[in-house]
């Protein structure tokens, strides 16, 4: 060993209290300050032979998939399969498993499908990216809702998917059936900006019979901020046995219909509403245009 001089000259001893805190659990850094040994060559030598305590050791993020890639390997799959399988890359595996026995060499057909699978798989996340992003950036185009954006969305909303008076059925009254919960949420929002008190509005689900129609009263309930002791009573489904049901996920929860009750005089203004946005949309209509007998002021 090379000649010490300086303030490192009494090296034994300061191995020795290095060996020491080393035994106690301290890191390199903690002795480094503790002797003041500003040298990492030094404090190499003054440590040689001493194992670090199990705290300063870090775990490696790999060994569980070292593991299953040897497992992978022993079961005779491939380096592409393994890595279809655990999402790592092939020069890991090769590491990992060198020293395992290959795998019998599969046919030429076999390599194809799984080269294709890999660029299908690889593909449809590029795809599912791309969707992402493409609503992500629609989300922000959107911003905060003014009292206008509200009132004329809701009111296309509505006629879109409430009820509406005929010629031949009057029915001047304002029921919205809807099975969204977001669309849900964005009509009693509306409703609340046109002056509708909670105390005008009555809840009843639709719903298959064969559902969890207690799970769905409560949901609706719940997002409509109310007791669902409130509700009135829903109406079932008949199950019709020679159809086969699409909608018998957990998630299914029925429709929830809205009523807002002595609502005649809401009924016409958002007609008239509606209306007035189909007008809108031709700027240069005229009060005798095909629309002109409909006009009606939005109060």
């Amino acid at each position: 060993m090379t000649a010490i001089h300086g303030k490192y000259a009494d090296f034994e001893g300061l191995r020795a209290q290095a060996v020491a805190l080393r035994r106690e659990g301290l890191s390199r850094r903690q002795i480094r300050d503790r002797l003041y040994v500003d040298n990492n060559d030094i404090l190499n030598l003054l440590l040689e032979g001493a194992p670090p305590p199990e705290w300063t050791k870090r775990p490696n993020a790999k060994d569980d998939l070292r593991e299953k890639a040897r497992e992978l390997r022993l079961k005779g799959l491939t380096y592409d399969q393994i890595q279809l399988e655990l999402g790592c890359s092939k020069s890991s595996i090769s590491l990992w498993v060198r020293d395992l026995p290959k795998p019998e060499r599969r046919d030429t057909k076999e390599q194809a499908k799984l080269a294709a699978k890999k660029r299908w798989e690889h593909e449809l996340a590029v795809r599912d990216e791309e969707r992402r992003t493409t609503k992500a950036a629609a989300t922000a185009e959107i911003g905060t809702m003014s009292d206008r954006d509200l009132f004329v969305t809701g009111v296309a909303l509505y006629w879109a998917e409430g009820t509406k008076d005929k010629s031949y059925a009057r029915r001047e009254s304002v029921i919205f059936v809807n099975s969204d919960p977001s669309v849900i949420r964005v009509y009693l929002a509306w409703l609340s900006l046109l002056g509708v008190g909670p105390e005008r509005l009555r809840y009843r689900v639709m719903i298959h019979e064969s559902a969890d129609v207690e799970a769905a009263e409560r949901y609706w309930a719940d997002l409509a901020g109310v007791d669902v002791s409130t509700f009135q009573k829903t109406t079932l489904k008949k199950h019709n046995p020679k159809t086969v049901r699409k909608n018998v996920s957990e998630v299914y929860r029925g429709c929830l219909v809205v009523r807002v009750s002595q609502s005649a005089d809401l009924y016409r203004r958002v007609e008239g509403a509606w209306y007035g946005i189909v007008l809108g949309t031709e700027p240069t209509a005229q009060p005798n245009s095909r629309f002109g007998h409909l006009r009606s002021p939005m109060v």
